[in-house]
C-alpha cells in the first residue's frame, strides 16, 4: 500500500467549506458508530464556535471535530448515497452547507495498491491567528480516512498499512506511536509503528469474526516527549472473507402438518447462521430442499422459502393413514446461494402428518346379540365392536355410543372401553322375565370430535342389538310387607292371630307350594303353619313386655320355594297391641322419712301404673281399715291425679320405722287396685325439719346390702390384725434365735469379723478325702451336682462390694460409712449363716486324715503376758482373765 502523507499548503483565509460537493468511497457494509470521513471547514476566527449537523440524523452524525460517523448499520446500495453536512456559528447563527456523496466500494477484497493511491487525504484546514509578527498559518488537526484490511491475509508480515507524517518533521526530530486495542492494549502487538518513519504495519492475519474493526490513536512528539500534534484517530476495518460455512441451529428439525392440508399450508421454519458478515454476500444464506422421503404421493410435497427457511406444502394428498412421516434434507448455502463460490451445509427436517377425523367409526356387524338374567344389574350384556382408521386413542378415534331406539325406560346404557374402543352394553335397571322376554335396541357410534370438513362419509354408524332375558328362580315376596294388625293384649296361647302368606313371581316355572317358617320372634309368642301361613299364639301377648316398643311388636317370617336354586323371601308382621287394664298401680317411692311431731310431717307419694290411658290415672288413694292404728296415726290426701300426700294425724309419734299400707285404685274399666306398703322412718327433727337421730333409726332399719358390707369390713379388719400378730411373733422368735448364738458376755462388736466355717467329719460324708490332698483335681463348683453340696457349704456368689473408707475421713462421714457397710453385709449372700443352723459331724475313729495331736503352737500361751489387755477396756478384760490369769 502506498503511504499517505498529510501536507500543508498556503491558502487564502475564507470561512466556509472549501467545496460544495464532497465525494468519498466507503465499504458497502456500514456499521453503527463507524467513522466514515472527515469534512474540511475553514474558519478565519479561531474564537468562533462551529456546530456541525446532518440532514439525515438517523443515518449520519457529524462530530465537533468534523468526523462523520454512521448512526446505524446498513448496506449501501449500488447508487451513491447523498446527504448534506451543515456548519453553524453558535454566536451569529450563520450557516454553511456542503453536500456529501458516498459511493460503495466495488469489491470485497482488500484494496490494491492502485486503489490505495486514490484514497483521498482529508485534512483539516489551516487556521490563521495574529501575533506581533505578520500573519501565520498553523495546522489545527490531521486525520486519515479509515483503512480497510482483508482478514486471513497470507502476508508477508509485518505488512505495511499506512505512513503517518507531520509537516513539522522538517524542522524537528519527531517520534511516532500508536495506542489502543491491538497496539498497546489487548490484544497487543497486532499493529506496530516505526517511531522514526511513522510506518504503521500489521504483524499477523486478522479474523473479522473475532474483531471486526480496530480504533487506534496516533501520536507525534518531539525527542523531549512534548506533543507537537494533536492525536489522530485511525480506524482499521477488517474486510470479511467467506471463510465460514453456514451452520444449522439444529441438525434435526421436527414439524407437524395435519393430514388433508391444502397447498400453501405453513409447516415449520428451519434456521441456519453464518459467522461471516450477514450484510455481505459471505453471510447471505439461501435454502433449498435436496430430497424428500418417501416420494409418495408426489416427490415435491413441500417447498422452502430460500431466504427465510419457511417450509410449506405445495401439493395436496397428505394422508396419515398412508404416509405418517416425511423426511426432508435441507441445504443452506452462503454467497446468496451461489453454487460455485458459496459454502453449504445440510440438516434434516422430519415432518409428521397429524391425524384429523377423516374416518368415522364403523360397526363390524350390522346385528349384535346378547342375553341377561332377569333382575340382574350392572352386568355387561354385549360388546359392540367398531373399526376406525384414525390414530388410536385420539379424539378422532375414540367412539361414543348411544341408543336411538328400543329402550324407552332407560334400562340399558353403553360405556366405551378406553383400550379396545368397544361399546359395553350394561343393564342399569332390573328386568322382569315375566314382563319382558326380549329387547331389540338400535345403537349408533360416532367420534368424540366431528368429522373434518370436506369428508364425504356419514358421521355415525348404526347397528341392531337383540337382547334375550333369561328366566331365573326369584324370591317369594309377602303381600303386604310389612303387615300391620291391631290386637288387644292378653290374648291367650293357642289363639289364631292372622294369616301371613307370600306369592311366587315365577309364573312360568313348575314349582310346588311355598313353605313358611319363623325367622325372628323376640318374645317367642307366635308360630306359623308351614303350609298355609296361619299364625297362632304360643304365649299371652303383653303390651308391657320389654320386647314391645311404642305398643308395637315385630316378628319376621320366611317363605321358601323348591326351585333351583331354592329361593326365599322375608316378611315382617307388626302387631299393634291395645292396652287392657291388667296392671294395678304401685306407690313410689317405697321408703320415706318424716318427723315425730305433727309439723312438718308431710310425705309426697306418686302412683305408678304400667298401663296407659284410660287404664291409668287419675288414681284414688286411701288407707285400709285394718289395722286400726293406721287410720289413727296417719291420714292421706290426693294432690293431683297421680300424686298424694301422707301425714301424721296425731301430734306426736315415737321415732322408729313404720309400715304404712296404702290402697291405690286406677281409672280403668273395670278398676284395678293394689295395696302398697310404704316404709316410713319417723325421727326427731330440728327446727329446719331435718332428722337429728338418723343414726339410731338407720341402725334399726339397715338393709341386707348394708349389713353385708359392714360384715365384710369387720372380717377384713380381723384378718389384718391376725396377720400383724403372726408377724410380731415371728419377729420375736428370730430375735431370740440370734441371742442364743451370741453370749451376752462375749458380745464383742467393735469390729465385724468374717470367718469360714469348718465342716463335719469325713466318715459320715459322701465325698473323697483324696481330693483334699490334690486340690488341682477338684471339680469346679459350676459342674458339681446339686445333691453333693452340703447345707452349710458356702454358696457360690460374687463377692459383694464393701465400701472403702478413706484414710482420713471427715467425722460426719463415719456414720454413713458404717451404715453402707452394714447394708452390704446384710445383702451379702456369702456371709454365714449360709442356709440355717450349721451341721457338724464328729471325726470318729479310723480317719485317714491322721491325728491332730501333733499340731503344736510355736510358743506356749503361758509364756505370753496378757495383762496389757486390761488397759483396753472392759470388753478385753474377759480375754485378759482367760489368758493371763494362770492355770485357772
Amino acid at each position: 500500500q502506498a503511504p499517505i502523507k498529510a501536507t500543508c499548503e498556503d491558502l487564502s483565509c475564507k470561512t466556509g467549506f472549501p467545496e460544495d460537493v464532497h465525494s468519498a468511497v466507503v465499504s458497502r457494509s456500514v456499521r453503527g458508530g463507524q467513522p466514515l470521513l472527515n469534512v474540511r471547514f475553514q474558519s478565519c476566527d479561531e474564537n468562533k464556535k462551529i456546530h456541525f449537523g446532518s440532514s439525515e440524523p438517523e443515518d449520519f452524525r457529524v462530530g465537533e471535530d468534523g468526523v462523520v460517523y454512521a448512526e446505524r448499520s446498513f448496506q449501501l446500495s449500488a447508487e451513491p448515497t447523498e446527504f448534506v453536512v451543515s456548519a453553524q456559528d453558535k454566536d451569529t447563527q450563520e450557516e454553511w452547507q456542503m453536500r456529501v456523496k458516498l459511493t460503495a466500494e466495488p469489491g470485497f477484497t482488500g484494496p490494491s495498491e492502485k486503489d490505495q493511491k486514490k484514497i483521498e487525504d482529508i485534512v483539516f484546514p489551516w487556521q490563521q491567528y495574529k501575533e506581533s509578527s505578520p500573519l501565520k498559518r498553523q495546522k489545527r488537526d490531521w486525520v486519515i480516512p479509515p483503512i480497510n484490511l482483508p482478514e486471513n491475509s497470507r502476508g508477508p508480515f509485518p505488512q505495511e498499512l499506512v505512513r503517518i507524517r507531520s509537516d513539522r518533521d522538517k524542522s524537528l526530530s519527531l517520534r511516532y506511536s500508536v495506542t489502543g486495542p491491538g497496539a498497546d492494549q489487548p490484544p497487543t502487538g497486532i499493529f506496530i509503528i516505526n517511531p522514526i518513519s511513522g510506518q504503521l504495519s500489521v504483524t499477523k492475519p486478522l479474523d473479522r469474526e473475532q474483531i471486526a474493526s480496530f480504533h487506534l490513536r496516533a501520536h507525534a512528539v518531539d525527542v523531549n516527549g512534548n506533543q507537537v500534534e494533536n492525536p489522530i484517530d485511525i480506524v482499521i476495518n477488517v474486510i470479511d472473507m467467506n471463510d465460514n460455512r453456514p451452520e444449522f441451529l439444529h441438525q434435526v428439525w421436527n414439524g407437524t402438518v395435519p393430514e388433508g392440508s391444502k397447498p400453501g399450508t405453513y409447516v415449520m421454519t428451519v434456521t441456519a447462521i453464518d459467522a461471516d458478515d450477514p450484510n455481505a454476500q459471505n453471510g447471505m444464506l439461501r435454502y433449498r430442499i435436496l430430497s424428500q422421503a418417501p416420494s409418495t404421493p408426489s416427490p415435491n410435497m413441500f417447498t422452502i422459502n430460500n431466504e427465510t427457511g419457511d417450509i410449506i406444502t405445495v401439493a395436496a394428498g397428505l394422508d396419515r393413514e398412508k404416509v405418517q412421516q416425511y423426511t426432508l434434507i435441507i441445504q443452506a448455502t452462503d454467497m446468496e446461494g451461489n453454487p460455485t463460490y458459496g459454502l453449504s451445509n445440510t440438516a434434516t427436517a422430519v415432518i409428521t402428518v397429524t391425524d384429523v377425523n377423516d374416518n368415522p367409526p364403523e360397526f363390524t356387524s350390522m346385528t349384535f346379540f346378547g342375553e341377561v338374567p332377569e333382575n340382574r344389574v350392572e352386568v355387561i350384556v354385549a360388546n359392540l365392536t367398531v373399526t376406525d382408521k384414525d390414530q388410536p386413542h385420539t379424539p378422532a378415534w375414540n367412539a361414543m355410543y348411544r341408543m336411538t331406539g328400543g329402550d324407552p325406560t332407560g334400562r340399558f346404557t353403553i360405556l366405551t372401553d378406553p383400550n379396545s374402543n368397544d361399546g359395553l352394553v350394561t343393564v342399569v335397571k332390573p328386568i322382569d322375565f315375566e314382563t319382558n322376554r326380549m329387547f331389540v335396541l338400535t345403537v349408533a357410534a360416532e367420534n368424540q370430535v366431528p368429522l373434518a370438513k370436506g369428508i364425504q362419509h356419514s358421521p355415525q354408524s348404526t347397528a341392531t342389538l337383540s337382547i334375550t332375558v333369561i328366566d331365573v328362580n326369584e324370591s317369594p315376596y309377602f303381600v303386604p310387607n310389612p303387615k300391620l294388625i291391631r290386637q288387644e293384649e292378653g290374648l291367650l296361647a293357642g289363639s289364631m292371630l292372622t294369616t301371613f302368606t307370600a306369592q311366587d313371581p315365577d309364573r312360568f316355572m313348575q314349582q310346588t307350594s311355598l313353605r313358611y317358617s319363623k325367622l325372628s320372634d323376640p318374645a317367642n309368642w307366635l308360630k306359623i303353619d308351614p303350609v298355609n301361613g296361619q299364625i297362632t299364639t304360643t304365649a299371652v301377648l303383653d303390651r308391657e313386655s320389654i320386647y314391645v316398643q311404642n305398643n308395637m311388636y315385630n316378628a319376621t317370617f320366611l317363605a321358601s320355594d323348591n326351585g333351583i336354586p331354592p329361593m326365599s323371601g322375608t316378611g315382617t308382621l307388626q302387631i299393634y297391641l291395645l292396652d287392657i287394664n291388667d296392671n294395678a298401680p304401685q306407690v313410689n317411692p317405697k321408703e320415706a322419712t318424716t318427723c315425730e311431731t305433727l309439723q312438718p310431717n308431710a310425705i309426697n307419694i306418686t302412683a305408678v301404673d304400667p298401663d296407659i290411658d284410660p287404664n291409668a290415672g287419675p288414681f284414688a288413694f286411701e288407707l285400709p281399715d285394718t289395722p286400726a292404728s293406721i287410720k289413727r296415726n296417719w291420714t292421706i290426701g290426693r294432690i293431683s291425679g297421680d300424686h298424694a300426700q301422707l301425714s301424721l294425724r296425731i301430734r306426736f309419734l315415737e321415732a322408729g320405722i313404720y309400715d304404712v299400707p296404702i290402697v291405690i285404685t286406677d281409672s280403668g274399666n273395670p278398676h284395678a287396685s293394689s295395696t302398697s306398703v310404704l316404709k316410713v322412718k319417723v325421727c326427731q327433727c330440728d327446727i329446719n325439719g331435718d332428722c337429728t337421730d338418723v343414726d339410731r333409726i338407720v341402725g334399726a332399719g339397715l338393709g341386707t346390702g348394708a349389713i353385708i358390707a359392714i360384715l365384710l369390713c369387720i372380717i377384713i379388719l380381723l384378718i389384718l390384725v391376725l396377720m400383724f400378730v403372726v408377724w410380731m411373733k415371728r419377729r420375736d422368735k428370730e430375735r431370740q434365735a440370734k441371742q442364743l448364738l451370741i453370749d451376752p458376755e462375749d458380745d464383742v462388736r467393735d469390729n465385724i469379723l468374717k470367718y469360714d466355717e469348718e465342716g463335719g467329719g469325713e466318715e459320715d460324708q459322701d465325698y473323697d478325702l483324696s481330693q483334699l490332698q490334690q486340690p488341682d483335681t477338684v471339680e469346679p463348683d459350676a459342674i458339681k451336682p446339686v445333691g453333693i453340696r452340703r447345707l452349710d457349704e458356702r454358696p457360690i456368689h460374687a463377692e459383694p462390694q464393701y465400701p472403702v473408707r478413706s484414710a482420713a475421713p471427715h467425722p460426719g462421714d463415719i456414720g454413713d460409712f458404717i451404715n453402707e457397710g452394714l447394708k452390704a453385709a446384710d445383702n451379702d449372700p456369702t456371709a454365714p449363716p449360709y442356709d440355717s443352723l450349721l451341721v457338724f459331724d464328729y471325726e470318729g475313729s479310723g480317719s485317714t486324715a491322721g491325728s491332730l495331736s501333733s499340731l503344736n503352737s510355736s510358743s506356749s500361751g503361758g509364756e505370753q503376758d496378757y495383762d496389757y489387755l486390761n488397759d483396753w477396756g472392759p470388753r478385753f478384760k474377759k480375754l485378759a482373765d482367760m489368758y493371763g490369769g494362770g492355770d485357772d
